[in-house]
């Protein structure tokens, strides 16, 4: 029974695991009782430490004081029984933090704030995993718990320095997790692993509970099986921390923004390969296939963005790492990488007029960057431009590591956002990931893309070959005690009529598509501004969203609803069908037909110049 148990919850998506307690197929003290104990047999040094059953069992209790206050409604607690795993230099009570350095390692008193988002929408920590010590490197191999190897080929690095964040994830014994991104921690370890890889706009997401490696560039990271589960995870980490005084306040409007149909990405026009022929071929070929999907690809000059790549291991910003650890190093405590402690010790060197002088010229590449991204929508990128043994790496750990950084050291520096995506495999059979980089806030509309990317790729789920399920967010099936709404128009978040959907306590669930044979409408003569939606054969996929309204109000919302608009069932880019306004067909006669904008937010930003007023963070 406990095999068949296991066999079963590895490689599940968030989805998987939510469908298995709302289907009543078992609970989480059975799942996940039975995983933790095969977790603690692995024998690759993913974890530093899995939890005890003392820590399990406090979870679990835990989590069912939580399912109480949610009136006993596992739809309340967006992450209800699903594991995850945590970097070891981010704080969880009641676990040691090492940063990968034993002779480091303390008892934080408290959790990471964005920790303790997961665990109040009812995840649970299954273990703290192996880095390059002291978030320095992008290898995996600096570590005295052991090197990490990769999921697909065990002679080949893992990437770091999230490296046992990844790896937990893409062989399959979590579905998502918490890595560290300063200089491309986070994206480095996805694009070697099959994994989808998160770096949030610095500021973004908490970072408060982490121990620094350059403290006002670090980003807390996501890693997961595919783009769904990876929006779904950062949707609840993005909130303002008043504690974390690199914290910046969002506006909600970030999770609706969209790159256009087809996007112009500006890519390396010579990258360097470093001999790795495997390794450019698998770019063009995801090159090709992306031009595929309509994007443009413009060849551009990044010499300015390496220059300043630079800055972070031969610059001035070695001495926030000093800052951070540098008394360990200096008191030599047990268990240090001698080559983590040569870098950070080198932290010392660099003078404030060093500082300056380098910080003038980060400011002006800036501009330079800036510019790159006003005529363009993203940049596209090889993660990593090689793949290295592990054998390789022990024998020129320094000169190999600085070479996987090529195209990851420039991001937090320029204050971009960044997302790490499988790619076209290398002939070696080894995973090649792309990454899209994009100016700060830009995350969800990366994401929405990264959405067609996946459609196109249809990769596997990790290193385990299993295919991934349908393109549906978790959470996708409301509960009894709701009904499903898509809006259109002027009850989008931020849109006039809003407040009728949130004065009856309805809960917003996710941005997606209609299917492609709608067409919209601006109605003549309507106050407030509202469209029409029609399903007339021939049409577009236009932007709506869901919102779960309480069954109890939702006659009186429904009274509310003039002519010539209606609810009736809307269906959707991935086949769902939900209820949605509708408009009758008599209106089109005098209404101006805005299909080509895609969304009735789009068309409003046309007409005033702007889009909908910020609001208030609802996720968070």
């Amino acid at each position: 029974m406990y095999k068949k148990v296991l066999i079963t919850v590895y490689g599940w998506t968030i989805r998987d695991w939510l469908a298995a307690y709302a289907e009543g197929r078992s609970t989480p003290q059975a799942l996940l009782g039975a995983l933790v104990e095969k977790l603690r047999t692995s024998d690759n040094p993913v974890w530093i430490s899995v939890a005890t059953d003392s820590q399990l069992a406090r979870q679990l209790t835990d989590l069912a004081v939580k399912l109480e206050a949610a009136g006993g409604d596992i739809s309340g607690l967006p992450l209800y029984g699903v594991p995850f795993a945590v970097k070891d230099n981010v704080d969880v009570a009641g676990w040691t933090t090492t940063a990968g350095c034993p002779g480091f390692g303390y008892q934080p008193a408290s959790t990471a704030p964005g920790v303790q988002r997961l665990l109040d929408a009812g995840a649970i920590v299954m273990g703290k995993t192996n880095l390059d010590q002291f978030a320095t490197g992008l290898v995996g191999t600096r570590s005295p718990y052991g090197e990490v190897r990769n999921a697909f080929n065990p002679a080949y690095i893992s990437g770091g320095s999230s490296s046992g964040s990844a790896v937990a994830v893409a062989e399959g014994s979590v579905p998502f997790s918490l890595g560290t991104d300063t200089a491309g921690s986070g994206r480095v370890p996805a694009g070697f692993n099959n994994l989808v890889g998160v770096k949030p706009t610095r500021g973004a997401v908490s970072a408060r509970g982490v121990v620094p490696a350059c403290r006002s560039l670090d980003c807390l990271s996501v890693f997961a099986l595919d783009v769904c589960d990876a929006e779904y995870v950062l949707n609840l980490l993005v909130a303002e921390d008043k504690g974390d005084p690199y914290s910046r306040r969002s506006s909600a409007e970030i999770r609706f923004d969209q790159l256009p149909a087809k996007p112009r990405f500006a890519v390396p026009m010579t990258p360097d390969w470093f001999g790795d022929a495997a390794a450019e071929k698998a770019f063009q070929e995801s090159c090709q296939k992306l031009e595929a999907l309509g994007a443009t690809l413009v060849p551009t000059d990044f010499a300015p963005l390496l220059e300043i790549a630079a800055l972070l291991y031969d610059g001035p910003w070695l001495a926030e790492r000093y800052v951070a650890v540098g008394q360990a190093v200096a008191d030599d405590v047990a268990g240090l990488d001698p080559v983590v402690a040569g870098i950070v010790a080198r932290g010392k060197q660099p003078t404030a007029a060093d500082y300056f002088r380098a910080e003038y010229r980060r400011a002006a590449i800036k501009q330079q960057a800036d510019e790159l991204l006003s005529n363009v929508d993203a940049l596209l990128v090889p993660t990593a431009p090689t793949h290295y043994r592990i054998e390789d790496i022990r024998r020129d750990p320094v000169r190999l590591n600085s070479r996987l950084g090529t195209y990851t050291n420039f991001v937090n520096l320029l204050d971009m956002c960044a997302l790490a995506l499988p790619g076209v495999f290398r002939q070696d059979g080894l995973p090649a990931g792309i990454t899209l980089i994009a100016a700060a806030w830009r995350d969800f509309a990366l994401l929405h893309f990264a959405r067609r990317w996946q459609e196109q790729l249809d990769w596997t789920r990790g290193a385990t070959g299993q295919p991934l399920p349908a393109m549906t967010s978790p959470g996708t099936e409301p509960s009894a005690r709701y009904v499903r709404l898509a809006v259109v128009g002027a009850h989008l978040s931020g849109m006039p009529l809003n407040h009728q959907l949130t004065e009856r306590d309805a809960r917003f669930v996710e941005s997606t598509m209609t299917s492609a044979d709608y067409r919209l409408f601006a109605l003549a003569g309507t106050v407030p501004p509202k469209p029409g939606l029609m399903k007339l054969g021939a049409g577009a996929a236009i932007q709506v969203e869901l919102w779960d309204v309480p069954v109890a109000a939702f006659g009186s919302f429904v009274q509310m609803i003039p002519a010539p608009l209606g609810i009736g069932t809307i269906t959707l880019a991935d086949g769902r069908e939900v209820k949605g306004f509708i408009c009758e067909d008599w209106a089109r006669a005098a209404a101006q037909d805005i299909t080509t904008f895609g969304g009735w937010r789009a068309y409003m930003a046309s007409v005033t110049g702007n889009t909908a007023p910020a609001m208030d963070n609802r996720a968070g």
